[in-house]
């Protein structure tokens, strides 16, 4: 695992070095998603929503591959909203909204990880805990929620979007808000788990089935975590058939 980390580590500096827009954000810490390339790099978008934006990691990888593509964002916590806007500043494209998503509007309690990328709305659960070190709950934050398609003449004119929801066993939720945005996409990348990593998650199943009735197929499994043999989650692509 140690040599797997370091290798990865090569190779996002690597990649960095290649690539001068990146160098502003590594030096706030900031490094582009390179786990994503593979999958960037093998589809045509014509705009990205990035739900569960976090620092800017998966946008900094989308402008590096795609870099005329305009993406919007979604982050709800401040102290990451505040560096996603550090990294992509002067970026005409790219438009960060600082809320939640999910089925309804409103406010919830958003429950934060020692690891900010392993927050979220539903509460941190004992498998995420003892699988993933340092993701524990260390305190909450009251956020506001809106639906995505609240936000829809943010991609006006659009086709061929790419939905990328990274949102900690939130995501069918957030897909239940966003049945008009749906028909605008071309391809939907998603985080599953197949385990309950937090409290009332659906899994991967729930939102494999939630995608095949909107008209969107399984197109590829990436970026898997497995433990003890058994695969607990991993990045899918799903494209309209």
């Amino acid at each position: 695992m140690f040599l797997k980390r370091q290798t990865i580590r090569v190779k996002k500096l690597a990649f960095v070095a290649a690539h001068p827009m990146c160098w502003h954000p590594l030096r706030l810490g900031v490094a582009p998603a390179i786990e994503h390339h593979q999958v960037l790099k093998q589809i045509s978008v014509d705009g990205i929503i990035d739900v569960g934006a976090n620092r800017g990691l998966f946008s900094l990888e989308c402008r590096v591959l795609k870099p005329s593509i305009p993406i919007v964002a979604f982050e709800p916590i401040p102290a990451m909203a505040k560096i996603y806007k550090q990294v992509h500043q002067g970026c005409q494209h790219v438009e960060l909204i600082e809320s939640a998503l999910g089925e309804t509007r409103g406010t919830a309690v958003l429950h934060v990880s020692k690891e900010a990328d392993s927050s979220s709305i539903l509460p941190i659960g004992h498998q995420q805990s003892q699988l993933f070190p340092n993701t524990h709950e260390v305190g909450t934050l009251s956020v506001s929620v809106n639906r995505l398609d609240d936000y829809e003449d943010r991609w006006r004119g659009k086709s061929k979007l790419l939905l990328k929801i990274d949102v900690q066993g939130f995501e069918l939720s957030v897909l239940r808000g966003a049945v008009a945005t749906l028909q605008k996409c071309l391809f939907v990348y998603v985080e599953c788990s197949e385990v309950e990593l937090y409290e009332g998650q659906a899994l991967r199943r729930e939102v494999n089935q939630f995608l095949e009735q909107n008209g969107f197929t399984e197109h590829g499994v990436f970026n898997r975590h497995v433990h003890g043999g058994k695969l607990i989650q991993a990045d899918y692509l799903f494209s309209k058939r």
